[in-house]
């Protein structure tokens, strides 16, 4: 089986610096951007959670803002036209079993960056997609961590 290229690649996100760069860097691992394939996660909000008092928290409408907040982080970094999903659950999981269930060859993924307690209390979501994955994981390291 070869490495390269893959025919379809899929790039969690978070919105941070470095999902720009999983993307930049995913896009030199497949021959048009049509494989690719952009996933941003939505945590589920109880609906006893302070924010819900405060509008519209339903998933649709959750959903709805995240699309549109997607569409203009891609366009202000000069990526518009990618494939994009968003779904609500947890990270981890919901990432492992999108890229199951469409097929995926390969995650691109940015590391949290997150060491010793952070990391305990945070938990990881790349650590989970590496333990649950099907297909191959590439971790970045990311430029923008905190320490």
């Amino acid at each position: 089986m070869s490495w390269l290229p893959r025919k379809k690649v899929l790039v969690p996100i978070d919105f941070s610096e470095s999902s720009v760069d999983a993307i930049q860097a995913a896009r030199e691992l497949v021959e048009t951007d049509a494989e690719l394939t952009v996933l941003h996660v939505l945590e589920p909000l109880e609906y006893t959670a302070p924010a819900s008092l405060f509008g519209d928290f339903s998933p649709e409408a959750r959903t709805s803002r995240a699309t549109k907040f997607l569409d203009e982080f891609l366009q202000r970094h000069e990526l518009a036209g990618l494939h994009c999903v968003i779904v609500i659950g947890n990270p981890g999981l919901m990432i492992t079993e999108f890229a199951s269930e469409n097929g995926v060859e390969l995650i691109v993924l940015p590391s949290h960056g997150h060491s010793g307690l952070k990391r305990i209390l945070l938990g990881s979501v790349a650590e989970r997609v590496l333990r649950h994955a099907e297909c191959p994981v590439l971790v970045l390291r990311r430029t923008d961590r905190d320490e």
